[in-house]
């Protein structure tokens, strides 16, 4: 490949991202307008909806974190019978507005299978959008600054408040957990896709024995131009000369259809992270070959449940 050919495939894939990050923003903007809309006006009759479905053996609270930020904690958990000695082995599944009725909806049906003896945690935001905006402060390293050209409409949003949002996943969110349900705290497995799963790799690299399982979804690793491989060097290295004990299992899936999302650098990254399989490190790729960035959470809920949940 020349090098005009290959700056015109970063070109091309850094205007994807842009155009997808963009988009997500304008549906929620237009999320939020449609609300307004939807509202009838004065003296007309309103309709009657029918009663909205409730899922069996859940529960749904917010819960305020350190720093004054609001989360909505979706739970489903097993409805009958006696929790294990040891107790649940438990999921966290970020953006859970999104995703957290695929996972427990999965979870429900094989209750009585090993993997749905388990519990499963959605980490989402008050209101009913599938995703919100506060997720890119969440899940990502601060934007560089100045920002990249690229990168500058982008820049008016807040980033960077990935630690703070890590140390409520690990503390007062576990805490909260562990509070109400029966868990097996040495059997915690985290989920996110996108910018969640660009997320997921930066929780392994920070504190990899804070997991005993993490599934990065389609990462979004070309983000602050390729900035995670900075730390995942860093790992690399930590994890060699002996600083790191035990560390998560790690499970990329990827799909084959993915314009947003490159699979091949999360190819080559489970490629550079095999090789540190004599350090303890163990990794798995799951490739879809028909699914999209968006289709790739749904494709994959058993598998991730079966990665998380059964003991090998």
């Amino acid at each position: 490949m020349t090098t005009h050919s290959l700056r015109f495939d970063q070109s091309r894939a850094t205007a994807r991202m842009i155009r997808r990050a963009l988009l997500l923003l304008a549906l929620l903007s237009l999320c939020t307008a449609h609300a307004w809309a939807a509202s009838p006006a004065e003296g007309k009759p309103r309709s009657k909806p029918g009663h909205g479905y409730v899922m069996p053996s859940t529960e749904v609270f917010d819960l305020t974190s350190d720093g004054g930020e609001v989360y909505r904690i979706f739970v489903s958990f097993p409805g009958s019978g006696e929790a294990p000695k040891d107790g649940y082995p438990v999921l966290y599944v970020l953006d859970g507005n999104a995703y957290f009725g695929s996972f427990a909806a999965a979870r429900w049906v094989q209750e009585f299978e090993p993997v749905g003896q388990s519990i499963i945690v959605g980490v989402g935001y008050p209101g009913d959008a599938a995703w919100d905006v506060r997720r890119m402060n969440d899940y990502t390293q601060p934007l560089l600054d100045p920002p990249p050209k690229q990168w500058r409409e982008l820049a008016k949003y807040k980033s960077g408040a990935r630690k703070p949002f890590l140390d409520f996943l690990t503390g007062k969110l576990r805490t909260e957990i562990g509070k109400r349900y029966t868990v097996d705290d040495t059997r915690n497995a985290l989920f996110g896709h996108s910018f969640g799963g660009l997320f997921a790799l930066y929780a392994l690299y920070e504190r990899p024995e804070a997991f005993n399982t993490i599934v990065a979804a389609s990462p979004s690793s070309e983000w602050n131009e390729q900035g995670m491989l900075k730390e995942e060097r860093a790992f690399t290295e930590r994890l060699t000369s002996g600083q790191i004990g035990k560390t998560s299992k790690l499970m990329v899936v990827v799909g084959d259809q993915d314009k947003d999302d490159d699979p091949e650098p999360a190819r080559a990254l489970v490629d550079r992270l095999d090789r540190l399989s004599g350090y303890g490190m163990r990794v798995r790729l799951h490739r879809y070959e028909d699914e999209v960035h968006v289709t790739v959470p749904a494709r994959s809920v058993t598998d991730v449940l079966r990665f998380s949940f059964e003991i090998r």
